[in-house]
């Protein structure tokens, strides 16, 4: 399903139909926030586990209500999940007051209509614009509108490395692409290979086609929307990802099923590889696996000699409300908690996250070399993803389609240029279908 073909249906479902999570208090100027209102709210999976969710939200959701009388319903939804779910709220009406988005999905769900948009009153009733890193307001939504999405939780990409396999072999962290495959290739030996991948993740893959693109100065998408899937630098950027499997011969072709980062993650964490491309909520799942703070160092995920230094799209959580909400007041109200500085201090621990507040101090680990290494990156050197409505549908079919190529080179199988560029075809003209 995808959600641009929606657009219309949700703007007359969110004239005429009334969001399930929409309960007490209730009055026509559909604002309400007092005392006995209750939320419904759907937050995405940040921790180890939908219960680790739970556990660490549950307080704070406590705390908002003894401050408010406002009591939230919770659902925490998988990332499996979510963006399906979203898109039926979409076009039934059946919907939360408030939920959490993937910031990359922030301008094609703007483009449905179905959500609230921030304009000046919104942002002086959550405590101002100027509150959030810049950084992380930019993925709002589209630019030069008022944002349907505000930041919630900061992410950017990294290469960890464990410390005593580089130091048994006598390597410092890689700065460029060209030392990382060098490295990469002097500590695969035996069962332990030098990169492990979520080779099998349509996202992933497609934040990888994204970065990699953007590094040889190549876009996805012109200046007039249109997208630009099949230029040399988007073709070579996705080749020389694929070669670390396919040429570099550095990752496990096992890793081609991978289809979620934490089977990455824990083949680092358990010794089965040297490097993991990974965001920095990597830590608590690193930490479940037994592997200590110490253990392992992160430098910025390097561009080839003479590239954009470019490390990591925007990632991140944004939060968002459903425009047909008969509770305006309240939900704003939990949305000014949720980004509020203790909320957030609490939060970003938790579920290591950067922060999006201008001025806070990370929370998500106590390195403070580890800290300053994801701000650098998160701060200078990050690109967004493209802020067009068919975003979406560039994850989609790019990041389908290199599953497909990563599967082609884990069965033995060989993908050259003239491949990716056909297979970016398709996807592009998949794409300009839509419309």
């Amino acid at each position: 399903m995808k959600i641009r073909t929606f657009a219309a249906a949700a703007a007359i479902a969110a004239l005429a139909v009334t969001a399930t999570g929409c309960s007490g208090g209730t009055t026509n100027s559909g604002s309400t926030g007092g005392s006995g209102t209750t939320l419904t709210y759907w937050a995405s999976n940040q921790g180890t586990s939908l219960e680790n969710d739970k556990e660490v939200l549950t307080p704070e959701l406590k705390k908002f209500q003894d401050e408010t009388g406002i009591k939230v319903n919770l659902e925490v939804i998988g990332w499996n999940d979510l963006q399906t779910r979203i898109q039926t709220a979409v076009t039934s009406g059946q919907a939360p007051d408030v939920l959490n988005i993937g910031n990359t999905w922030a301008a094609s769900l703007q483009s449905t209509g179905a959500f609230m948009p921030f304009d000046s009153a919104a942002f002086t009733a959550i405590g101002g614009k100027d509150k959030f890193v810049k950084t992380a307001m930019d993925t709002g939504g589209v630019p030069g509108q008022d944002p349907t999405s505000v930041p919630l939780y900061g992410l950017a990409y990294g290469l960890y490395y464990n410390k005593a396999m580089f130091k048994d072999a006598g390597l410092t962290p890689p700065t460029t692409w060209e030392e990382m495959v060098t490295d990469a290739k002097k500590l695969t030996t035996g069962s332990v290979h030098g990169m492990t991948l979520a080779a099998g993740s349509y996202t992933e893959n497609s934040h990888f086609a994204f970065i990699n693109a953007a590094q040889n100065g190549a876009e996805f998408f012109d200046a007039s929307g249109k997208p630009t899937f099949t230029s040399d630098g988007v073709v070579n950027g996705i080749a020389r990802y694929l070669d670390l499997m396919q040429t570099d011969k550095v990752v496990d072709p096992g890793n081609a099923q991978y289809d979620n980062g934490t089977k990455a993650i824990n083949d680092f964490a358990n010794g089965k590889a040297a490097m993991v491309l990974s965001q920095n909520n990597a830590n608590s799942s690193i930490a479940s696996q037994g592997m200590k703070d110490n253990q392992f160092g992160v430098v910025a995920f390097p561009a080839p000699a003479g590239g954009k230094d470019i490390a990591t799209m925007v990632a991140g959580i944004n939060m968002s409300i459903f425009k047909n909400t008969k509770n305006k007041d309240a939900a704003l109200k939990f949305v000014k908690f949720m980004t509020s500085k203790d909320t957030q201090n609490t939060l970003d621990k938790s579920f290591a996250a950067l922060p999006v507040l201008a001025g806070v101090t990370p929370t998500f680990t106590t390195d403070s070399a580890l800290a300053k290494t994801f701000e650098d990156i998160y701060a200078n050197k990050s690109k967004p993803l493209p802020l067009v409505s068919a975003e979406d549908q560039f994850e989609s079919t790019v990041g389908k389609a290199m599953n497909q190529m990563f599967a082609t080179v884990a069965s033995g199988g060989t993908v050259s240029k003239a491949d990716i560029k056909a297979a970016l075809t398709t996807a592009q003209q998949a794409v300009e279908a839509a419309g």
